[in-house]
């Protein structure tokens, strides 16, 4: 049986467990296999072990087949659909995921889930450091990330073309989850721009006059997140400045991501599948070629030391 099949088989028996540990197993799923799984999972409409899965194809930077790229965009948003409550390093995952799949997307849904996951990405170097953010992800270690979103957004403003951001990256129904870190932000609100949301939390002018004096007086060397800090009402401005231009620009998508991450599926999924299967089946014409080589490699081996053998046997009886 090819190795390709034997792997598929054993992760669709023991899905979770063998992608969690497959450092210990030695076996790393493709992107076929990930599909499968992916599939799997949402028919059950599982989207919580499907986001497990998203999350393991982020770790090992998987996200080379449209495929993948489509169906990982498609379990994110159908996962925020259901309103969970994160932790932080889940939401520093589920900004990467969306940060990693969205570079590979050059359209409306990719674009706007780079913002939503350089936003999530912000928030935790924000408030819990940098390295918070990079430690053992595939993310760059450069302070920042809440400068890169709006970078974004000013370089979709200056896009040709028909891609936009869509409303819901910049206000997307959150649970209290999301925001639950952020201070002085009213979590009633049903509507909130989480990139807005967090630079809001920037301190109020006295409160950081305040941290000024405090700092005065016992000096110490800036981390980057503090460093980050009081950029926040720059950010805040420079964001609602673009924010209003990408509008007056007709460059603000309305529909909901997961509406138009739905229908982007629905376009690009079929032809893309049917390129997989052939990938595979090339895939595992090859791997049987190499397993019809190597077989024949050994029953040459096998020969080469019987003849050697008898060779032996005959010089030691002639002897």
């Amino acid at each position: 049986m090819p190795s390709c099949v034997l792997q598929r088989d054993i992760f669709l028996m023991f899905p979770l467990a063998l992608v969690k540990a497959k450092v210990q197993y030695g076996i790393f799923p493709d992107n076929f296999t990930f599909n499968i799984l992916l599939d799997s999972f949402i028919k059950d409409e599982n989207y919580k072990d499907a986001m497990a899965i998203v999350t393991e194809i982020m770790l090992q930077e998987g996200f080379d087949e449209v495929s993948t790229q489509l169906l990982s965009l498609y379990v994110m948003y159908k996962y925020l659909a259901t309103k969970p409550e994160l932790t932080w390093e889940e939401e520093r995952n589920l900004g990467a995921s969306l940060l990693l799949a969205g570079l590979k997307q050059a359209n409306t849904v990719g674009f706007s889930s780079r913002l939503f996951g350089y936003a999530l990405l912000g928030k935790v170097e924000l408030h819990k450091g940098l390295r918070a953010v990079y430690h053992q992800m595939p993310l760059m270690w450069t302070p920042g990330y809440l400068k890169r979103a709006l970078q974004l957004m000013e370089n979709v403003a200056s896009l040709p073309g028909e891609v936009k951001l869509c409303e819901e990256a910049a206000k997307l129904r959150l649970s209290s989850g999301f925001i639950a870190h952020l201070p002085s932000l009213p979590i009633s609100i049903p509507k909130i721009s989480i990139l807005a949301a967090i630079l809001q939390a920037a301190p109020t002018t006295e409160g950081a006059q305040q941290e000024d004096k405090n700092a005065e007086e016992t000096p110490h060397p800036a981390e980057p997140e503090e460093a980050e800090m009081p950029r926040l009402p720059e950010y805040l401005n420079q964001f609602r400045e673009l924010h209003s231009e990408l509008q007056s620009l007709g460059k603000v998508e309305s529909g909901s991501l997961l509406t138009l991450t739905t229908q982007l599926v629905q376009e690009k999924l079929p032809a893309s599948e049917v390129e997989d299967i052939a990938k595979y089946q090339q895939r595992l014409k090859e791997w049987e070629q190499e397993r019809a080589a190597l077989l024949e490699r050994e029953r040459e081996s096998r020969e080469a030391a019987r003849q050697e053998l008898e060779a032996r046997k005959a010089a030691k009886a002639s002897a």
